[in-house]
């Protein structure tokens, strides 16, 4: 971190800055995860089914491992050259104005593409879109907002997230039978997130003036080395937001399959079941984030909430599995929901508070919601594919999560 980041992130900050920033992270948040599940939870899925019935299952995850790839190399390409920007408008502010521009045309492209090889091109595009919005959003978090203040905006981050990945379901399910409108509303969303976020915060102070770091290809591969002195917490942090990720998305992705394929329920049904389940979700996931992340403040304790929010979200996991119906998938919602906006209300600070060196380790962590986000419904995927069922989908899952929690317990930076 550079002396004016420094000085910035440890200054106070005003009432008026503090709610500009927590609106701004909020709304971005919000704007970038309704337009995503709208395509990815609902849209795709089911486009999928239309043209490629017998094979759609194989074909998301190839699509997931995809974009998992393109995520991976553009968070961290982008995450050094942002931090490398010299502008008037600062070092983050390009990046997300214009990452949400490229996400949300190639976002609605999906919606006109015709086959599975052009639609994931453009889904790939729309992914490095997107990180070029959420690395420098999050690089944000460390180098512009005080340390006592990060547990509450990473309470409004996982806010915005819960409860845009709820509304998008409900918004992607009225689409379901005529998708076309729901792909224009996707990328309409996507494009405005970064937009929005960049007028909300207060703004950037120029980075023109800033020691100028040489941009050349070696160095910019140099610095994705992964930190090895003092990073013994920076891993177990990294494996423990991995794993706890992964285990959600393998379930949240795969919803619109597990509702049609391993419950049983028609198009239409799952379209309402899938409406149900987003409304559970965006009322106890707000509660859970905008409560969890403020008190763990308060307490200055980290651990507690999430080894709640494993719990919560083991349980979770298990109703659909054992139930077999649609009610435990919207208890999935209900309970696993709560736990994830707890986790979530608490995640960003956590992991900026464990960073042994913030500019060289925090886009290699920012990895873990990526991989998270992908990898999960890639496990799926293998599991269907080589299993026929989703049924071991919901242990795996549930493994997962434990095995998260155990991770995170063995920091010791933070308590």
């Amino acid at each position: 971190m550079t002396g004016a980041q420094s000085a910035e992130s440890t200054r106070t900050l005003s009432k008026i800055d503090k709610t500009r920033f927590c609106v701004a992270f909020f709304v971005f948040s919000f704007a970038w995860m309704l337009a995503l599940q709208i395509v990815a939870a609902v849209l795709l899925p089911q486009r999928l089914a239309d043209i490629a019935p017998d094979s759609k299952d194989a074909i998301f995850g190839v699509l997931n491992s995809a974009t998992a790839l393109a995520s991976l190399i553009s968070n961290l390409v982008v995450g050094n050259m942002s931090d490398r920007t010299r502008s008037i408008f600062g070092r983050r502010t390009p990046w997300i104005a214009s990452g949400g521009i490229v996400a949300g045309i190639s976002l609605f492209l999906i919606g006109i593409l015709p086959d599975g090889v052009s639609i994931g091109v453009s889904y790939c595009i729309s992914m490095v879109g997107l990180n070029m919005m959420i690395a420098p959003v999050i690089a944000s978090l460390s180098d512009r907002v005080p340390e006592d203040m990060r547990g509450t905006m990473s309470a409004f981050i996982s806010a915005g997230t819960l409860f845009g990945s709820a509304l998008g379901q409900i918004v992607g399910a009225q689409f379901i039978t005529l998708q076309l409108p729901g792909f224009i509303v996707a990328g309409a969303a996507m494009a405005l997130s970064g937009v929005l976020a960049v007028i909300f915060w207060p703004k950037e102070k120029s980075s023109k003036d800033m020691p100028k770091e040489k941009v050349d290809f070696k160095g910019i591969i140099m610095s994705f080395r992964p930190p090895t002195k003092g990073a013994r917490d920076f891993w177990l942090a990294f494996a423990g937001r991995s794993l706890l990720l992964f285990s959600y998305y393998m379930i949240l992705n795969y919803q619109l399959y597990i509702l049609q394929d391993y419950i049983g329920q028609s198009v239409e049904d799952s379209a309402v079941t899938i409406s149900t389940m987003s409304l559970v979700l965006m009322v106890v996931s707000l509660i859970s984030a905008l409560s969890a992340g403020p008190i763990s403040d308060k307490i200055g304790r980290r651990k507690i909430p999430v080894v709640a929010a494993s719990v919560l979200l083991a349980i979770g996991y298990a109703l659909p599995w054992l139930m077999h119906n649609a009610l435990g998938m919207i208890l999935f919602s209900a309970i696993g929901g709560f736990g994830y906006g707890m986790y979530g209300s608490v995640d960003q600070a956590l992991n900026v508070d464990v960073l042994p060196n913030e500019e060289e380790a925090l886009g290699i962590l920012n990895i873990a919601t990526t991989l998270g986000q992908m990898v999960g419904p890639i496990v799926t995927s293998a599991i269907v594919v080589a299993t026929g069922s989703y049924a071991m989908v919901f242990p795996t899952a549930i493994v997962m999560v434990a095995l998260a929690c155990v991770f995170i317990l063995m920091i010791k930076k933070v308590k």
